[in-house]
């Protein structure tokens, strides 16, 4: 391996583990992802470049802004809903990473990139997260330099975002029923470590959402820790681990009886779930 793979390859392992640390610090969801996009703007802020960062979530064809490094980048944001489409838009519909190179050369959205123009905007990157069909959302980046955006850049916001994708897409399954912008927000701001042990737990033992935080509950009886706590144990090693698949049980350190309640086979129903949680909360000490 050359010099600059290495160098390339140790600017991936520091992306990921700030954004790693990021959502552990976070509080919420919503600070994580405005967090998120502050960070990629200053990093990629460089030579005299001035970068702006978003992130628009769509659901029913209904856009919205949910974060953003600052008040003009969600200004960005809205002025892109007064125009039928633009690259943003289009690199969340499409699934696909959209570069706008110089917003008065390229042809494309050209309505809407004479109004970013004015604002002093020369180039836009769009880049999809992944929301397994279940929504589309981008991280919409805007620099005031043209020709921004190289492809080991791309390629670096490709990964960071990447690594976000699971926290958003939380957000988007415990907001499913939820109808209006204020339903999302509060769920933006749920607590993001619980949130997140509590995907990979229902990702392991196929129940609900409800259900996995239960799990994490008795577990977190069990052990006599806080449920955040136990939640960023489970989460700071998850990368790791998932290399080395372990049982739910064997991560957040149950073992005996009540290991049945994080272990139960994905063919069997999550109502052993709850009756193995609740045999061990009522079991004697």
């Amino acid at each position: 391996m050359g010099w600059r793979s290495v160098a390339v390859h140790e600017a991936e392992a520091q992306g990921i583990r700030a954004v790693q640390s990021m959502l552990l610090d976070s509080e919420d969801i919503a600070e994580f992802l405005d967090g998120l996009t502050a960070m990629i703007a200053r990093r990629l802020s460089v030579d005299g470049a001035r970068i702006l960062c978003s992130v628009t979530l769509e659901r029913d064809r209904r856009p919205d802004t949910v974060a953003a490094s600052g008040p003009e980048a969600a200004e960005l944001d809205a002025l892109q809903d007064d125009y039928p489409d633009g690259p943003c838009a289009a690199a969340a519909r499409e699934h696909a990473v959209v570069r706008v190179g110089d917003v008065l050369d390229d042809v494309r959205w050209a309505a809407y990139h004479a109004a970013v123009a004015e604002r002093g905007i020369r180039s836009i990157l769009g880049v999809p997260f992944e929301l397994r069909g279940e929504a589309s959302a981008a991280l919409n980046i805007y620099s005031t330099r043209p020709g921004d955006f190289s492809p080991e850049a791309i390629e670096h916001v490709q990964l960071v975002v990447g690594e976000a994708s699971t926290a958003l897409l939380l957000a988007v399954r415990a907001n499913r029923s939820a109808e209006t912008e204020a339903d999302l927000r509060a769920v933006l701001a749920s607590r993001a470590p619980i949130d997140l042990a509590a995907g990979v737990v229902m990702g392991q033992n196929r129940c609900t959402y409800q259900e996995a935080v239960e799990i994490l509950k008795t577990a977190s009886n069990h052990r006599n820790v806080k449920l955040r706590d136990l939640a960023i144990d489970l989460l700071s090693g998850f990368g790791e681990r998932r290399r080395t698949p372990t049982s739910t049980a064997d991560q957040i350190g149950v073992t005996g009886p009540e290991a049945v309640a994080y272990s139960a086979p994905a063919s069997a129903s999550c109502a052993r779930c709850r009756r193995s949680a609740a045999a061990v909360a009522s079991a004697p000490s």
